[in-house]
């Protein structure tokens, strides 16, 4: 059965390898692999021309949202996706997401195609109709997922190669990109319901490990999007002095 609807609190922390290892270690008596273990996540996240929800999202607003479609490895046109609505209120992460194949959530997401009459559609329905968002970035990364084995809603994943592109960006035109973080740091999540357990807590507090704000694709904006929409500005303000001059 797929979860179509979340409710929990995200955690996202850097990790050095040593810190990893330490942590993986660690949690050998309280977590298991999930049922896919190792695999790669895939997403296109729809954002408006001017990229006014990645914008308004790294000013830490204590409400935001954003839409994304995600594919679990690269997809063709039948292949299995998720459209999903997130949003983030004081701390707390809603997600709601419906399954559709590839070729589908484009054309639906396009306005080609019209969507179900659930109220996971009409909540992405009414999105589409505020922000009329496109698809803007591609982020891609390798995850190594665990669960708790007493308690399967607290989860731990660990990402690893991120990379994004701003070209083909569609998840029907393979997983590759430009790196998004530097050196060979590991981004961990723990996603849970409530209050980490004690022996997680105690595990970070132990190895030095804080949270720390991040986002993927702010991440990859900052670094390769807002770089070349703040230099020709730059340049035409350097112009006009020398034509002035």
């Amino acid at each position: 059965m797929i979860q179509c609807s979340f409710q929990r609190y995200e955690k996202k922390y850097l990790l050095t390898p040593a810190q990893y290892e330490a942590v993986r270690a660690g949690m050998q008596s309280y977590m298991t692999p999930d049922a896919y273990s190792k695999y790669t996540i895939c997403n296109v996240y729809y954002d408006t021309d001017d990229f006014r929800l990645i914008r308004t999202s790294l000013e830490k607003p204590v409400y935001k949202e954003k839409l994304r479609v995600r594919s679990y490895g690269t997809v063709n046109d039948a292949g299995r996706v998720f459209v999903e609505l997130k949003k983030k209120f004081d701390g707390v992460v809603y997600k709601r997401r419906v399954v559709m194949e590839a070729a589908d959530a484009v054309a639906y997401l396009a306005g080609r195609e019209p969507g179900d009459d659930t109220q996971i559609f009409r909540e992405i329905d009414w999105f589409m109709h505020s922000y009329q968002p496109a698809p803007k970035v591609f982020i891609a990364y390798d995850r190594e997922a665990f669960a708790g084995t007493g308690n399967p809603d607290l989860r731990v994943t660990f990402d690893t190669r991120l990379r994004g592109r701003t070209e083909h960006v569609d998840l029907r035109s393979g997983d590759y990109g430009q790196s998004i973080l530097g050196g060979n740091q590991i981004l961990m999540e723990i996603k849970i319901p409530g209050a980490a357990p004690l022996w997680l807590a105690r595990l970070l507090s132990d190895n030095h490990i804080v949270s720390t704000s991040f986002s993927k694709y702010g991440a990859y904006y900052k670094r390769y999007i807002l770089t070349r929409q703040t230099a020709p500005a730059a340049y035409s303000y350097q112009k006009e002095v020398l034509s002035v001059a």
